[in-house]
């Protein structure tokens, strides 16, 4: 009876129609695949059901969660080669349906069944979420963000390190040999400088997270903030922050909708990786809101992560792992479609800048951080939580790296009749201070 890894990986090839760029070890202790590379490691059969049941990503990641399937080895070099199997196989990937009808591939099929052994299919690991549609009214905003954030403040600590900023940290050229801190803080910094917040302003920090943004702008530049968040575990740490660092006179933070902020005008308005939770169907509703909350000649810096257009845009569905584990609803959209939607509600936008390749250096950190900490983590949560951040920080790193996403500061005005702008004529150098 040949091992349980050759009977695996015989078929899985067939379906693929290529050789399995890993190395395969069962549950038998039974070992195939190229020598030498990461090893993916089936701990038993019920991780061959789950792909049965769900082929593609979200089997692999049901398998992941539980414990069923792990990797020895790099683990960003064997998301690196199985991410053109699993994630980057195309417009022209073979449908299952279609794949099935070939009489070698039913045959594939087949003997998977049968090593397998096929009860009732394994139920998905306690940390999924699914819900139908991607509805974005207030209260599964509100579910949605409670599933991500409120995960406990202790982990957030682990993964983010001190700064407690949850986006892309700012580098510098032309090596990222900065503390992670630095970095996050130099964001920050640059986010300031393009909003040109001097002190006596109001900003409203849409997304407020962890209070980051609130106390570096009310401290560094002297305005007062407003920063608004849907998670309380978030606002409650932000306010202790705000409190600690004497500033309570300066900065609110509320618990409240985006939609529901009715104090304005505002100076500027910041939106920190807040905006991929909008979705397309409110998006514009969300730009015309920020806009409605600025004075005349009022900022709005959006940092947002950004996919790849694609030839037929209504092809779009949202990455089933992400949907199920990490950001319930989160919607991501081309750049260009961001820039759009900002100017059918009123702006005018002046600045659009890329830092891909910062935030693929930021997940490497938090990866390392996680690692670094990993029993603690794990206390603090679940293995399955660990294991899902992990996963979902690694692959976004290679995400980044390989152009299949990106990240981008847009600033708006709101500019008015008059055409006066107040943006200076060159603006690059964001009032940074000579060198």
């Amino acid at each position: 009876m040949p091992d349980a890894a050759s009977r695996l990986t015989r078929p899985l090839e067939q379906l693929l129609g290529s050789p399995l760029p890993v190395r395969v070890r069962a549950w038998d202790g039974s070992e195939a695949g190229p020598p030498g590379a990461p090893t993916l490691v089936v701990r038993n059969r019920r991780a061959l059901r789950r792909l049965l049941f769900k082929p593609g990503e979200l089997g692999l990641a049901r398998a992941w969660v539980a414990g069923d399937l792990t990797v020895e080895g790099d683990l960003y070099t064997a998301l690196g080669l199985m991410a053109g199997l699993v994630w980057e196989r195309g417009e022209d990937a073979r449908g299952l349906g279609a794949l099935l009808r070939e009489p070698a591939a039913r045959a594939a099929v087949r003997d998977l069944v049968k090593l397998a052994g096929l009860p009732l299919p394994p139920a998905p690991p306690p940390e999924e979420v699914r819900r139908p549609g991607h509805l974005h009214t207030r209260r599964t905003d509100r579910r949605a963000i409670s599933h991500h954030y409120d995960v406990g403040n202790d982990f957030y600590e682990i993964v983010l390190g001190p700064s407690m900023v949850y986006s892309c940290a700012y580098w510098p050229a032309p090596e990222p040999d900065a503390t992670l801190e630095q970095a996050q803080h130099d964001k920050l910094e640059l986010i300031s400088r393009k909003l040109d917040l001097k002190p006596g302003q109001r900003l409203l920090d849409v997304g407020c997270g962890w209070g980051s943004m609130a106390v570096h702008a009310a401290r560094e530049h002297g305005v007062s903030v407003v920063g608004v968040t849907l998670s309380q575990e978030q606002a409650a740490y932000a306010r202790k922050r705000v409190a600690d660092e004497g500033l309570t006179d300066r900065v609110e933070i509320r618990v409240q909708d985006y939609r529901d902020v009715a104090d304005g005008p505002y100076d500027a308005i910041s939106s920190i990786g807040m905006a991929e939770h909008v979705g397309a169907a409110r998006y514009l509703e969300y730009a015309s809101d920020l806009h409605a909350l600025l004075k005349p000649g009022g900022r709005l810096l959006n940092h947002q992560i950004g996919r790849r257009p694609q030839r037929d845009e209504s092809t779009y569905e949202v990455d089933e792992f992400i949907d199920a584990y990490v950001f319930p609803d989160g919607e991501l959209a081309p750049v260009g479609t961001t820039v759009t939607q900002l100017e059918r509600a009123g702006f005018e936008v002046r600045d659009v800048e890329s830092i891909r390749e910062h935030y693929a250096h930021t997940l490497r950190r938090w990866v390392a951080n996680l690692e670094a900490d990993w029993d603690r983590a794990v206390r603090l949560t679940s293995p399955g939580r660990a294991r899902v951040w992990r996963l979902y920080m690694a692959a976004s790193a290679l995400a980044f790296e390989r152009n299949r996403i990106g990240v981008n500061q847009v600033l708006a005005v709101k500019t008015p009749d008059s055409g006066a702008s107040g943006m200076p004529l060159r603006a690059r150098t964001w009032g940074a201070p000579e060198a």
